[in-house]
């Protein structure tokens, strides 16, 4: 409340004299406001979630981090502090660790999603005395985002006889439908963090990050820039993402194109997939994971499938085709075997990354889509059930076996 009077009186000060101080200027500049997707935050189930996970104090004890700070630099690192911890809070939670914090599954993504939110918000509308501009904004929020998502916190020992795989997820997304709606691709991200599984050529250690279903961050290279300085020292990689209703779907092509889909800020991209160097753009990518040994495991309980299909121009041609065995020489992507919207990016731009690298011939990577995770019959209203746990869990063993295998074939 004190800073708060002296941030008023000092712009009376300068509307009365005609003088701003830089401070003044600062102060009278208004922040921006919050976004739609953070807008979402003030709906009863996601404060549901956040109360019912423990995770309710999170935005308000980083506020406080905030106002603490004194300096630029030092709310930088409040907010990498901050957001580490989120993240790690929400793997040790998912993982057994530490207390539940609720009676919300542990195994749950929701809590990560809608805290983090309540964190940008708070970087979005923070107004300090010492004033921001945009570019220093910005960057809080990116520093906030990276490592609340694990993306910098990607850590394998050194040393022989262990794999290396490299496993991304997503948040949860079409909340204008369901705001209750959880993403198992990053409940799977969770649970594995840091985890170890034996393969039959040794042990493999996972390690993970979250993106976010934004076109806009897509555009600006958080994936390659995540992706790059490790894909060279990993043994297998897969992007997870969820896809069609009970089945896995192992995708084989990957299409240059974004069909216009709106993301969680209800914006929508229709365009080639914008990357670095266009001129040497692919129009389609391929998986290199043991597709065919992954398929005839038996993994789980839903089915999985060597997903060929694709949408395509042929080469001459005007109209969108569907080509059910892949593409054709010379055709123009219209959408991957996961679609047109950011799973099929986000393996579009994994694959693209490893070609460009060298390693189409040494490093085994892909996308695998996952069952929808749905509620049980007849819940339109709770935020959970014993059914929608069970989906979850189930999706999440087998994910995990799809990785043990995998990484056997390769």
């Amino acid at each position: 409340m004190n800073s708060l009077r002296v941030r008023l009186g000092v712009l009376g000060l300068a509307l009365l004299t005609g003088f701003t101080t830089p401070t003044a200027a600062s102060a009278a500049r208004a922040a921006p406001s919050p976004t739609v997707e953070e807008q979402r935050l003030g709906g009863a189930a996601p404060q549901e979630i956040l109360r019912r996970s423990g995770f309710d104090t999170v935005a308000p004890r980083f506020a406080e981090a905030l106002e603490a700070a004194r300096s630029y630099g030092e709310a930088r690192r409040a907010v990498a502090r901050e957001g580490s911890r989120l993240w790690r809070r929400a793997v040790d939670r998912a993982q057994g660790r530490g207390p539940a914090g609720g009676d919300i599954s542990r195994d749950d993504d929701r809590p990560l999603y809608w805290a983090r939110l309540g964190m940008t918000r708070e970087v979005r509308t923070w107004e300090p005395e010492f004033g921001l501009t945009g570019g220093q904004r910005a960057t809080l929020l990116d520093e906030l985002e990276r490592t609340s998502r694990g993306q910098d916190a990607i850590r394998y020992p050194h040393g022989h006889g262990l794999k290396r795989i490299l496993l991304t997820g997503f948040d949860p997304f079409t909340l204008d439908r369901d705001i209750r709606i959880s993403n198992p691709s990053g409940a799977t991200a969770l649970a594995f963090d840091g985890t170890v599984i034996e393969t039959a050529d040794g042990p493999a250690r996972i390690e993970t990050a979250v993106f976010p279903v934004r076109w806009k961050d897509f555009t600006d290279g958080t994936v390659e820039r995540t992706l790059q300085p490790y894909l060279p020292k990993v043994d297998l990689f897969t992007t997870v993402s969820q896809g069609r209703v009970g089945r896995f779907d192992i995708e084989r092509t990957n299409g240059a194109w974004r069909g216009g889909f709106g993301d969680n800020d209800n914006i929508g991209r229709t365009e080639t997939v914008p990357v670095s160097d266009p001129a040497s753009q692919p129009q389609w990518t391929t998986t290199t994971l043991p597709h065919a040994a992954i398929v005839a495991a038996p993994t789980g309980r839903f089915p999985v499938y060597d997903n060929t299909g694709v949408t395509e121009i042929p080469a001459g041609g005007t109209e969108p085709v569907v080509r059910p065995d892949g593409p054709t020489p010379g055709s123009t992507a219209r959408a991957g075997g996961g679609g047109d919207y950011l799973s099929n990016e986000i393996a579009y731009r994994a694959t693209l990354l490893r070609d460009r690298l060298g390693l189409h011939g040494t490093l085994p990577g892909g996308h695998v889509h996952t069952p929808v995770l749905r509620f049980g019959a007849g819940n339109t209203t709770e935020v959970t059930d014993p059914e929608f746990v069970r989906n979850r869990l189930d999706i999440i063993a087998q994910v995990r076996t799809i990785l043990r295998v995998a990484a056997e074939g390769s």
